[in-house]
């Protein structure tokens, strides 16, 4: 009996998709976390009658035939790319991206690593720094004797000092965009890599080119709508126990099967 595969399979995908709802569901607090969401195909057909063909009792065209589904499977677990709401913090080294936009860091390993976390620290050596200790690709470094930074919506990053009216300007931070942000692959810690599919990364100024712009003393809040989220974790459990119920029905059945005499 077929029912028992197919439901099997159809619970098994809606326990994925509640497990990616409940780690949505988990960072609702996450700065800047993009929400995933899973999606699914259906699988092979049993094709008992193709459409199309003769039908050998009358020898007419078959208009659609007999096809017997096989269940579901999970295809992709993607993540949406929507724009977080800002909170404004006042930090001088806290920074939100409105539009598109990744931050570039540089690992240990000294492989390159994406992120919208505009969370950022000075280290002992004035290094802009996340809360890993990773520092940003543009290796912006905050003399000691600043008392005061602006960074613009551009990316320019102006150090003030005292007894002096006006700032310097120490560097820049640029942007990174990709030709397919979903996929980039995670890497935890609000972290991103690129891959095949993603596409090389290409960096440019805030605010030029379709890229996003910088604004300081915000961060990016997590992008997942929990209301959302809790109506499809109530259709995913729905969905669950409506298969189980297939597997029921099923095995009642073969028992009424096996009582024949």
């Amino acid at each position: 009996m077929n029912a028992l595969k197919i439901a099997a399979t159809g619970m098994a995908a809606q326990q994925m998709r509640v497990d990616v709802i409940s780690n949505n569901i988990a960072n609702m607090s996450t700065t800047a976390y993009q929400p995933r969401v899973a999606e699914f195909a259906d699988l092979m057909y049993q094709q008992y009658q193709t459409p199309g063909t003769l039908s050998s009792q009358t020898g007419a065209t078959v208009p659609a035939g007999i096809q017997i589904g096989m269940g579901v499977r999970p295809t992709t677990v993607s993540m949406e790319i929507v724009q977080g709401g800002l909170s404004e913090t006042g930090g001088d080294f806290d920074l939100a991206i409105e539009g598109r936009g990744f931050f570039e860091i540089i690992q240990p390993s000294g492989d390159s690593a994406f992120t919208r976390d505009g969370k950022f620290y000075r280290d002992a050596d004035g290094l802009m720094v996340n809360s890993d200790g990773y520092a940003l690709a543009d290796q912006i470094t905050i003399p000691n004797d600043a008392r005061r930074v602006t960074i613009s919506p551009d990316g320019e990053v102006v150090a003030y000092f005292n007894n002096q009216p006006n700032g310097q300007t120490i560097g820049s931070i640029t942007l990174t965009v990709f030709a397919n942000t979903k996929g980039l692959e995670a890497m935890g810690g609000n972290l991103y890599r690129e891959t095949e599919a993603s596409g090389a990364p290409i960096n440019g100024t805030a605010g030029t080119e379709g890229i996003g712009t910088m604004r300081q003393g915000y961060l990016e809040d997590s992008g997942v709508d929990v209301v959302e989220e809790i109506s499809e974790l109530i259709e995913a459990q729905r969905g669950y126990e409506l298969n189980s119920k297939i597997i029921t029905a099923a095995d009642e059945m073969l028992a009424a099967t096996t009582r024949i005499r």
